[in-house]
């Protein structure tokens, strides 16, 4: 399940899809010379790390483009940017255009926070295919993920017993024991990663990503982001407004909310996205094979839910699916339409008690290859949110605030409430309430709001283009589902941004595509 601030992008499911149906290296130095003017050595990408995701080396394109990799340095503390440094992964495919017609470099980052760059992009090239006939694709794997200084907090079969705790307490006990695995995980972290915890905030990202658009030789930042990529983009505009070239938020945070109200926010998202899948199932003309009604499709998942709470089926062998990994597998696969149809076969499995496919989705959102290993998403995405958000919750607010979180979600109000719990007893303190991503002086920045997204809800868009100021954010609403809109492949979708990026045609703010 997506963490309770931020979003986590459905990056890695496409791996498992697959079994459904049938980097480069960093380092760390001491600080030298004028970091702007570095050289990158640019080669063969190797195999991603256990900490981007595992996997095989990128193939290459269609057309016979190769993905490069290089290592970046950078301050580990940019208030300190003469002392030790940190290498940051990068991957790139050069332009296929002709080179006289070549903008520059667009920096892509997918979101989480904690998704690794330089595994995703590779994975969707070929939906930017269009975009780099003018741009260098690049993108990165950000201070804390993968194979850039990696956060890192617990083992595989210690995660393995993370994912199975009960994450929706319903007595004291159970409350006690979510609290006691909470701190044992945060203090895992602060051990295995002290160094790098004060320094893995988005502010600290965005003065990466500043660094990388000198190095690359670029004028200006040309900037895709997706999901929380939206909010990292929003701090860099707020930082850097006069160098912000051509950008585009995709799949948009509420930048104005705290993370209370982002999580009450997603449990509606969520739950929408649930009732537009139950309509869509029991609309067509063959029969809904897991209800007859809408209401009754969610009522049975609700009941599903219930008795796994009591009693877990066989899930991905020796693993059970629980109450809460089935849950976790439900939100995966709302994140795109695409995957309604796997959601349906894990449900009618489950019904058999057969858990398998919801737990690999389950395991999909947690970063867990079939081989068993976790990418270091988790320990990233608990280490960005923690620095950067400043509220620290209590058990005591959460069931307070259950009511209000059960109206919004019957299915998911429990398990995000509960979430809010992920930085108790954190080592480093939250930076602010809520993001700055006001940005007067900047050029336009073409922000893309999808109707029925679960992960940020729609609305968040509308509030990002207001705080980015006037004249600087350009909405352009999608009405579908899942989470984001390009990659939706809707044409009026890519062709307002592929206007905009590729010949700096700036769609009329309120555009609507359907």
């Amino acid at each position: 399940m997506p963490k309770p601030s931020r979003i986590r992008a459905a990056l890695t499911v496409t791996v498992v899809l697959s079994s459904l149906v049938a980097g480069c290296s960093g380092g760390s130095g001491d600080g030298h010379g004028d970091l702007t003017a570095q050289k990158l050595d640019w080669k063969d990408c190797p195999a991603p790390s256990a900490a981007e995701g595992g996997g095989g080396s990128p193939s290459p394109m269609p057309n016979g483009g190769a993905w490069q990799c290089a290592t970046m340095q950078a301050p580990l503390d940019w208030n300190d940017p003469k002392g030790p440094t940190i290498g940051l992964a990068l991957i790139r495919a050069k332009a296929s255009g002709d080179p006289g017609k070549r903008i520059g470099s667009l920096i892509f980052n997918f979101g989480g926070p904690g998704g690794s760059g330089v595994t995703t992009l590779p994975a969707f090239g070929e939906d930017y295919a269009k975009l780099r006939t003018r741009y260098d694709l690049v993108s990165f794997d950000p201070r804390g993920v993968g194979r850039s200084a990696p956060v890192e907090c617990e083992g595989d079969e210690q995660l393995d017993e993370y994912f199975q705790q009960d994450a929706t307490p319903d007595d004291a006990a159970e409350r006690d024991q979510l609290l006691n695995r909470t701190k044992q995980f945060n203090a895992a972290c602060e051990k295995n990663s002290k160094k790098v915890l004060p320094h893995v905030r988005t502010t600290d990202a965005a003065r990466d990503m500043d660094l990388l658009r000198q190095v690359l030789g670029d004028d200006k930042l040309h900037y895709f982001g997706i999901s929380y990529g939206t909010e990292l983009g929003g701090v860099y505009a707020h930082l850097f407004p006069t160098h912000v070239g051509r950008a585009v938020f995709d799949g948009v945070v509420d930048p104005t909310q705290n993370p209370e109200q982002s999580s009450l926010g997603q449990a509606r998202g969520f739950q929408l996205a649930l009732d537009n899948f139950a309509e869509d199932c029991t609309s067509k003309t063959t029969e809904c094979p897991i209800g007859d009604t809408p209401q009754d499709v969610k009522d049975r998942i609700a009941k599903l839910l219930t008795d796994l709470d009591k009693k877990p089926i066989p899930g991905a062998f020796p693993r059970q699916l629980t109450q809460t990994a089935a849950t976790n597998g439900i939100a995966q696969s709302l994140y795109s339409k695409d995957f309604w149809e796997y959601l349906t076969e894990g449900l009618e499995q489950a019904y058999d008690g057969d858990g398998r496919i919801l737990m690999l989705l389950s395991d999909s959102m947690n970063g867990r290859s079939e081989n068993g290993e976790y990418s270091n998403i988790t320990a990233a995405n608990t280490a960005i949110n923690c620095a950067d958000d400043k509220p620290r919750y209590t058990a005591d607010f959460v069931e307070q605030r259950l009511p209000q979180f059960r109206s919004a979600s019957p299915l998911f109000g429990d398990f995000l409430a509960w979430g809010m719990l992920g930085c108790t007893d954190w080592a480093v303190p939250g930076a602010a309430d809520h993001p700055d991503v006001s940005a007067p002086g900047s050029a336009p920045i073409l922000v893309v709001g999808n109707t029925g997204d679960p992960a940020t809800p729609y609305e968040g868009a509308r509030k990002m283009v207001d705080a980015l100021g006037k004249g600087v954010g350009v909405e352009l609403t999608y009405k579908g589902q899942g989470h984001g809109a390009y990659d939706s492949k809707n044409q009026c979708v890519q062709d307002a941004v592929n206007g905009y990026l590729l010949d700096g045609k700036v769609p009329p703010t309120g555009t609507v595509c359907s």
